[in-house]
């Protein structure tokens, strides 16, 4: 409560997709109408894909990124609202790299009667690290993840108006879980009491400066960064002008050290799983050690190696500067 300012917290739920099923559990009826960013676009798995459990039991509808600018049009997911009146309007994703307008979803919702829930999943410590603003001033629920940029254990929590409290905590348990996972509920309390320390605000502000930085150095390399770079800790980026799929570039870059997430990128023409993008992100580095001139030479070596893609010895060489790299700033300081 006194890290987000939130009226109530439920911190059982064991991970980010069962704390979302718990909201929709809690605020709706299955075969309600429910508005949310399209999975391709940005969005998450649990935000109503037709293969995923919120798909095939609620009725969810979807905004989207401008094909253009990569950007959500809050007017045309206003008119989007209008038209369906949907029961729920999410704001969240798991790969959009802009801020979103908490204010402006929240005035769409009440215009249209609609509950509102924001997943911050993704920029949970970001937020808590007063480095982006925080959607809970505004929102009915808002979810997250403990284990992305919060930097905690692996889990989540939700958290709500009180006049939503008794129905979240009891859509948790008996809802959807059984008995609580005590250990990692005390691990979170450890997370949240290192969120609140000064050094988390620094830390959450340079995850922010690395991502620009790199998305920068990407840009000045010739990748299309989706939107044209970024506020938050990712990026995702459009390897169609490198030749190559963002499947064959995950590969690569795991071949040199360097972890990455294939990606669709809106209004992909490849499919999901051979998709022509990569998530990159910036939190892990950080919390290392790496600032600005690490971002960049991080991004360096992403290029040196697409370009080098086919060159065993010198991917082996890439290979090496990035343990060299990593040695610089090791996971535990003796």
């Amino acid at each position: 409560k006194q890290l987000f300012g939130c009226d109530h917290v439920n911190v059982q739920p064991f991970s980010g997709s069962p704390a979302n099923a718990a909201v929709y559990f809690a605020a709706l009826k299955p075969g309600d109408k429910v508005l949310g960013l399209q999975l391709d676009h940005g969005g998450h798995l649990s935000h109503g894909h037709p293969v995923n459990f919120s798909g095939l039991l609620y009725n969810f509808t979807q905004y989207h990124l401008e094909e253009d600018t990569g950007i959500i049009d809050m007017n045309k997911v206003r008119e989007i609202a209008l038209k369906e009146r949907p029961k729920m309007i999410i704001a969240g994703f798991s790969a959009y790299s802009r801020n979103l307008d908490w204010k402006a979803f929240k005035e769409i919702a009440d215009e249209v009667g609609a509950i509102t829930f924001a997943d911050i999943a993704h920029i949970a410590g970001l937020v808590a690290g007063k480095a982006l603003e925080n959607p809970v001033p505004y929102f009915d629920i808002v979810a997250s993840t403990t284990h992305k940029t919060l930097r905690g254990p692996r889990g989540a929590i939700i958290m709500c108006k009180e006049p939503f409290a008794q129905a979240i905590d009891r859509a948790v348990f008996p809802g959807m879980q059984g008995g609580p996972h005590d250990h990692m509920t005390a691990a979170k309390a450890v997370a949240f009491h290192e969120a609140l320390q000064p050094s988390f605000e620094t830390y959450a502000q340079d995850v922010i400066s690395n991502a620009q930085a790199m998305a920068n150095e990407l840009i000045k390399r010739d990748y299309r960064i989706i939107s044209g770079g970024t506020d938050n800790h990712l990026m995702v980026v459009d390897m169609t002008s490198k030749g190559v799929s963002g499947k064959e570039a995950e590969e690569v870059l795991e071949e040199i050290g360097i972890s990455t997430s294939r990606s669709t990128i809106p209004f992909d023409k490849r499919k999901p799983m051979d998709p022509s993008g990569v998530r990159l992100g910036t939190p892990a580095i950080t919390t290392r050690g790496f600032g600005i001139e690490e971002s960049i030479r991080v991004a360096s070596c992403i290029d040196r190696a697409i370009i080098s893609r086919k060159d065993p010895k010198k991917l082996e060489a890439l290979k090496a500067e990035i343990v060299d790299l990593c040695k610089k700033f090791p996971l535990y300081i003796k």
